[in-house]
């Protein structure tokens, strides 16, 4: 045998063994895929099983007794019991929850947070007898829904309950519930235990289905609505996603979660999977108001997870039900502070590291939260004064420069000669600048304290410090405060009449009034048309807008628009008019004086210039 025929048999054996490897592993790939395929078609069908068992039992109910003959649902005999067996309420308590438990499908049936109460002064429960429903769908053999079994208690003391459902093929489902000490959370460990026999190796997941029901808790409905929603996060980001805030919303997640929130304005029920969730789906509704069980939003959460390998194995979950307190959820990790609405970044920012601190510390020593707000008002005036002072001096000397303002005004009468018009404004311009007058400085407080406005505006109706908390004639400063019921809707305006809110309205008008009474008249349509916005508008539609929120938020605008209406009359009594009147009289007629930037920018023109000369000249030559 030659060379080349050696070589050629053992390129020829080195094809055959690859082409074998390679078909090797394109047949374990398509048994793969079509064990995937099996298991989502299982699942698939699972819910239209369950749904003609059911269509079953109503039948056979609706026969006569005497016809009725016992028919069997489910093929394992086990299941078959404990489909029929009795149900059993079982209680797990520590100083901050109260939890009943039903062994129909070990999951929770009410949760009771006892450190709070409703509005009505009842009870409060994130969802009542009844209100939820935790379930697994799996195909073990037959399609099953653990809600439809009564487990078996297996073991049970003061802070931890196991529940299980076992087969006749060999094995059983566990939930076991932990309720830790003094704590909101409880831990939830899933076990499957020697379930290979029962569970076919091609299904590799299981549905997890969490319904809730949450009742209204808070004073108004508008307002719990609005701060309520469904959150969901993914590791990693920054903060959860939301849906939501009044609205019914639902989305399909796809990739790997890795907890979601059933969120009211302040009480959250979330349910975290530390070796994250494999997709699902998320979806929330909201009751009408009129809702005669006094429901607030249904909430429901169908996610799907992967099962042990071997059908033996658990799955840690874990639980929080409580209070939407900050620190609290801070304290706890994976970003549960996020599902509070503290605004964007800038506004977060703020709030996270001034005003919330600022809050807390007043809070050591002071009881009454509308004595809170109020030295919060203080503080933050007094902080942004030096900022605003400049701007408040230029709106003082306004005011002095009012009697220059009216003479422009007869000696330029015609508002439709555009040509007038120009000589005006520049007469108007020269006239703040020989006073020391910026015309735009009235805008830079407003900017200045805008994030200030939104923070709060964010802040006080999600604090659920404030939450029922007392001031003046408001019985719960996190709700609107009510002077008058009008006993049915209004338009805009709702059912009733907040003091705070009409309060602070005025004052605006009044504040209003007070700033622009420095600022020139004259017959300037698009003048009078702003004016009349500031003026009018502004306040009215503050008014509609708060009457249904926070009175907290009513009464910081309030002390806010107060302060401001002394600070600005304080430096105007501080400013001599006649002096400014003085001094700009006496430089009528002379030149302005030049800012260090206008001479900078001349001086750049008149080297640019200069240049140009010295380039023509070259090009001359």
């Amino acid at each position: 045998m030659d060379k080349n025929s050696i070589i050629g048999f053992v390129l020829i054996a080195v094809i055959f063994i690859g082409f074998t490897i390679f078909q090797s592993n394109q047949s374990r790939k398509r048994l793969e895929l079509q064990a995937q395929l099996d298991s989502i078609s299982r699942a698939e069908n699972l819910e239209r099983q369950l749904a003609e068992a059911e269509r079953t039992v109503a039948l056979t109910d609706s026969l006569p007794e005497a016809q009725a003959a016992p028919a069997s649902i489910y093929k394992d005999t086990l299941l078959e019991a404990a489909s029929h067996a009795q149900e059993e309420i079982i209680t797990l308590e520590n100083s901050k929850l109260k939890i009943q438990f039903t062994t129909r499908g070990a999951q929770p049936y009410a949760v009771q947070v006892k450190d709070y109460k409703n509005y009505d002064s009842t009870d409060l429960y994130l969802f009542k007898p009844g209100g939820a429903e935790y379930s697994l769908s799996l195909y073990a053999g037959e399609a099953i829904r653990t809600r439809d079994f009564n487990f078996q208690v297996a073991e049970r003391t003061d802070s931890t309950l196991v529940m299980r459902l076992p087969f006749a093929g060999g094995g059983y489902i566990e939930q076991k519930y932990t309720l830790r000490s003094d704590s909101y959370q409880v831990d939830n460990l899933l076990s499957f235990v020697e379930m290979g026999n029962v569970i076919p190796r091609n299904v590799t997941m299981f549905d997890l289905d969490f319904d809730v029901t949450m009742p209204r808790m808070e004073k108004g409905y508008k307002n719990e609505a609005q701060y309520s929603k469904l959150d969901y996060y993914f590791t990693g980001d920054k903060k959860p996603s939301e849906i939501g805030r009044g609205k019914n919303g639902s989305r399909r997640i796809d990739s790997k979660l890795s907890w979601f929130a059933f969120q009211q304005q302040f009480f959250s029920a979330i349910m975290r999977a530390p070796g994250e969730f494999a997709s699902g789906e998320l979806a929330l509704s909201f009751y009408p108001q009129d809702d005669p069980d006094h429901n607030l939003m249904a909430c429901s959460a169908q996610m799907r997870a992967d099962l042990p390998q071997g059908g033996n194995g658990s799955i840690p979950f874990e639980f929080y039900f409580g209070p939407n307190h900050f620190k609290s959820l801070k304290a706890i990790g994976n970003k549960y502070e996020k599902i509070i609405p503290l605004g964007g970044w800038l506004v977060g920012w703020f709030t996270r590291y001034a005003i919330i601190p600022m809050f807390d510390f007043f809070h050591r020593f002071i009881s009454s939260f509308g004595l809170i707000i109020l030295l919060m008002t203080i503080v933050i005036k007094i902080v942004v004064f030096p900022l605003t002072y400049k701007s408040y001096a230029s709106s003082a000397k306004m005011s002095a420069l009012k009697p220059e303002l009216d003479k422009l005004n007869e000696k330029f009468p015609h508002n439709d000669n555009q040509q007038e018009m120009m000589k005006k404004q520049q007469a108007t311009m020269e006239l703040y600048k020989r006073a020391g007058v910026s015309p735009m400085g009235g805008c830079l407080p407003t900017l200045l304290t805008f994030p200030i406005l939104w923070a709060m505006f964010r802040f006080f109706p999600a604090s659920i410090e404030l939450r029922q908390q007392p001031f003046l004639w408001c019985d719960d400063l996190s709700g609107y405060d009510s002077i008058v019921d009008f006993g049915a809707r209004v338009p805009l305006i709702g059912d009733h009449l907040s003091l705070f809110a009409l309060l602070m309205a005025v004052t605006m008008w009044l504040y209003s009034k007070m700033t622009m009474s420095s600022q020139p008249g004259g017959n300037d349509p698009n003048a009078a048309s702003m004016r009349f916005m500031t003026l009018w508008m502004m306040p009215i539609m503050m008014f509609f807008i708060c009457n249904n929120l926070s009175a907290a938020l009513s009464y910081y605008y309030l002390l806010s628009q107060l302060i401001a209406m002394v600070q600005t009359w304080a430096i105007r009594k501080s400013i001599d008019k006649d002096a400014i009147l003085a001094k700009v009289r006496a430089s009528m007629g002379k030149p302005l004086p030049k800012s260090k930037w206008q001479q900078r920018l001349e001086e750049a023109q008149k080297l640019q210039e200069q240049k140009m000369r010295e380039q023509q000249k070259k090009q001359r030559r």
